[in-house]
């Protein structure tokens, strides 16, 4: 098990310039986007770095669902500036971009791809500690201020990957619930879906003890290991969560005790995912936001068309737990009765398609959300070009119940499972 420390609490940002000066942090990379720049969260951290007389440089040029050029643009800017300590301030875009700022800073012979993950990526281990990362969440979904994983879009190819490796974590996660009150609801949802499938992913993800192969050497153990004890308690506990508050925190701007449980869930949830990996609703979702036909999701602020990367991992949801269900039955109706379904008189076989059931049913009544993949502009005709992008996500894909290693095999299930999405 591996996550970075966690401070979680109503005005716990006023304390981050305290924590880079006990670092000894003389050159301070903030890192943020043009939104969140001007927002309360923003407002306060730069307070409290120039309370503790810290040297602070802003880069706001992150992207909402980051591409590789701008991940590139973001490494050019970083390591030009040479900072000893790295502080970002947003959503998960940003604490991703954070990340690799760092990493490619300690790596400046290296290029991007070196790190990514194979097949699309050379996969080369991080062998050395980075500069220090603290990484303050505004949004309550990718929990990435937990986790050793970053994402992006590969613009070229249409579709995600990302870097994953402990040593790419944050040192601290400072989780203030008053930087989540800005969020609006189509944000609230969308992340809030994150979380959703971050939690059943990684409690339904095969059993650690049949990850294979096993390393020659711990340094490249991957950072997903399937579903552990460990995890599990901290999974189980953001599914919960997450059921109960996020409609909450969608539809009502004034309940902070939905919000904050939000924040607290989507940590909860990457402490679990983090170690236990995510599978198919992630993977399947990559080529979802890279292929899209021209979706613009309601409620975002800007002009371009997006995806949400909540909302593609959901879309997806209820074929793949109809899919996975017969991997393990008891563990597919244990989260079916996290939604309250009376599961005292289920069959095992019946597991998958009660839970897949369940979730339709949240997603429908949490509101604004696309009915399947046609609902966002998919149709059959793109089926080979999804299918193509989700074969190559191989490092959740070996985290899939049921999911042949077979090529031609795992071909035709993935197809089978974008045609029940649709």
């Amino acid at each position: 098990m591996a996550s970075s420390s966690v401070r979680f609490g109503a005005g716990a940002t006023r304390e981050v310039g305290m924590d880079l000066e006990n670092l000894g942090a003389n050159r301070v990379c903030v890192v943020t986007d043009k939104t969140v720049k001007d927002l309360y969260g923003m407002q306060q951290a730069i307070q409290s770095l120039e309370r503790s007389g810290i040297d602070y440089f802003i880069y706001d040029g992150c992207r909402v669902e980051p591409k590789q050029s701008s991940i590139l643009k973001a490494i050019e800017f970083a390591r030009s500036s040479q900072p000893d300590a790295f502080l970002a301030v947003g959503g998960g875009s940003v604490i991703d971009t954070a990340k690799l700022m760092n990493l490619l800073t300690c790596y400046p012979d290296s290029t991007l791809m070196d790190f990514v993950n194979k097949p699309l990526g050379k996969g080369r281990p991080i062998s050395k500690t980075l500069k220090p990362l603290i990484a303050i969440p505004t949004t309550a979904g990718t929990g990435s201020e937990t986790t050793g994983t970053a994402i992006f879009d590969i613009d070229s190819l249409r579709t995600k990957t990302g870097v994953a490796h402990r040593n790419l974590k944050p040192l601290l996660g400072i989780c203030d619930p008053l930087n989540t009150r800005t969020m609006p609801a189509a944000v609230h949802a969308s992340s809030g879906l994150d979380v959703l499938c971050h939690s059943l992913e990684s409690w339904t993800a095969i059993p650690y003890n049949e990850r294979k192969p096993r390393p020659t050497n711990p340094i490249n153990r991957p950072a997903y290991q399937g579903a552990n004890p460990i995890s599990d308690i901290f999974s189980l506990q953001a599914l919960r969560n997450t059921i109960k508050y996020l409609p909450r925190a969608k539809n009502d701007p004034e309940d902070y005790e939905a919000q904050s449980e939000m924040l607290l869930a989507a940590t909860l949830a990457g402490v679990g995912f983090g170690n236990a990996g995510v599978h198919l609703c992630h993977g399947m979702s990559y080529p979802i936001s890279g292929l899209n036909p021209g979706y613009k999701h309601p409620g975002y602020a800007i002009d371009l068309p997006l995806i949400p990367h909540g909302v593609s991992v959901a879309v997806t949801a209820p074929a793949v737990f109809r899919f996975t269900g017969a991997s393990n039955p008891e563990r597919h109706l244990k989260a079916a009765e996290c939604f309250g379904v009376d599961i005292s008189n289920v069959k095992r076989e019946s597991a998958g398609a009660v839970l897949a059931e369940a979730i339709s049913k949240f997603l429908q009544d949490l509101g604004d959300q696309p009915s399947g993949l046609r609902g966002l502009g998919f149709g059959r005709e793109h089926l080979d070009s999804l299918v193509a992008g989700a074969m190559p996500q191989q490092r959740v894909l070996k985290l899939a119940p049921g999911l042949q290693e077979e090529l031609s095999e795992q071909t035709e299930q993935l197809q089978s499972l974008f045609e029940d999405a649709m």
